[in-house]
């Protein structure tokens, strides 16, 4: 069995601040998962240059396997002094899961990670070492699946201190919230948008730091593979569907022609369904396919609610939005909830059913790249093959 993880991160900049002091990276290498959060000195524009100089420096470090001490002196070295403070200074936590199980956790001067295993909190022994001056609290343990953790910046601990409560959201309060919303939902990114609102709500919509909590959710690697578009040659039908068919996980088909394509290959009817809406047509079902809706508006809607969701304006009207009973929302929710890979199979013919209404096929390509583009921004393993 191989694991992996569904990662999801909200921020929220410090009141009247344009940019964040937090920064989310995730690393997709061949052997493991990691997970890099990083808190910036201050806030604002020089806070937002030290955690992403920060995290930046963290990713390529771990992408080449270096220690890390060499990390940690890196960052020393990299980041500008401020004039005033006289110090470099930017907090992180690195979680890194290996697909074997293995897990490695590093964190410096942030609150502690959050791990919920089998409904309750979970404290793992780590060990404390100096570097650079530094001192660095590490963890080695193994995953299960299921298993939950909660990466965090000191804005959440600090919510609604002076305000709504005298100390501020200490660390045990929050966990056993997050405990409390796990029994609602396993969805890394509903979590994280809980957890984020709950801030927002204690700092009275006034964050008074900037604020970011990261959400990984271990379970098995998932594979969607979505076709869309018929291939350039009729007689390449067959051999888009094998190779469709033969690659494991969920199967999805997007596209009327698609649909008729893949109709003739399993040799079973299209049968329409009746969840159609003012601008996303109605799916249907084939037997042996996960999900089957039309083309290039459905896909442009998901795309449009994927986007929505790298760029953090995630609240709960965004989960009712993905659960609703239509193609876009079925599509977004098993993408961004359920599987840790997409395969895209696109056809690269000129649809006969769209060349009247001045169809371009870059459309439907375009589309694709951009798919590619967000879902890799959102930690997900991608790939394109074009026929």
């Amino acid at each position: 069995m191989s694991v992996s993880i569904d990662v999801a991160w909200k921020s929220l900049n410090k009141y009247t601040e344009e940019l964040c002091g937090d920064k989310v990276e995730i690393l997709k290498k061949e052997d493991s998962d990691v997970v890099i959060l990083s808190d910036g000195m201050g806030s604002g524009v020089k806070a937002n240059i030290l955690a992403t100089l920060t995290s930046k420096i963290l990713k390529t470090m771990f992408a080449y396997d270096l220690p890390i001490e060499e990390s940690v002196e890196m960052i020393a070295k990299t980041l500008p002094i401020c004039k005033v403070r006289e110090v470099a200074y930017s907090t992180f936590s690195i979680l890194q899961i290996f697909h074997s199980g293995e897990a490695y956790l590093v964190e410096f001067d942030n609150p502690s990670c959050i791990f919920i295993r089998d409904g309750k909190i979970v404290k793992i022994p780590f060990e404390t070492r100096e570097i650079e001056g530094k001192t660095i609290r590490e963890y080695r343990f193994c995953v299960k699946l299921g298993d939950c953790f909660v990466l965090m910046s000191d804005g959440t601990i600090f919510a609604g201190v002076g305000e709504l409560l005298n100390f501020g959201w200490t660390w045990d309060s929050i966990a056993e919230y997050t405990l409390k919303c796990t029994k609602d939902t396993l969805s890394a990114g509903r979590l994280a948008a809980m957890l984020s609102d709950a801030c927002n709500d204690l700092y009275m919509e006034r964050p008074g730091d900037d604020t970011t909590v990261a959400v990984a959710r271990v379970f098995e690697q998932h594979i969607v593979n979505i076709f869309t578009g018929p291939p350039s040659s009729r007689t390449m039908d067959k051999s888009v569907m094998e190779d469709f068919m033969a690659s494991e996980g969920s199967h999805i088909v997007c596209g009327g022609t698609t649909a008729k394509i893949a109709s003739a290959y399993l040799n079973m009817p299209v049968i329409p369904n009746d969840d159609g809406t003012a601008d996303v047509p109605p799916t249907s079902k084939i037997k042996g396919l996960d999900l089957v809706t039309e083309g290039v508006l459905t896909l442009g809607k998901a795309l449009k609610l994927l986007k929505q969701f790298d760029s953090g304006d995630v609240s709960g009207e965004f989960f009712d939005a993905i659960d609703e009973n239509n193609g876009a929302a079925k599509l977004t929710s098993v993408i961004l909830e359920n599987c840790t890979d997409v395969r895209l199979f696109v056809g690269t013919a000129a649809n006969a059913a769209q060349q009247n209404i001045g169809f371009d096929i870059s459309v439907r390509s375009n589309i694709t790249e951009q798919l590619k583009s967000v879902l890799e921004s959102l930690g997900k393993r991608v790939s394109i093959r074009y026929y």
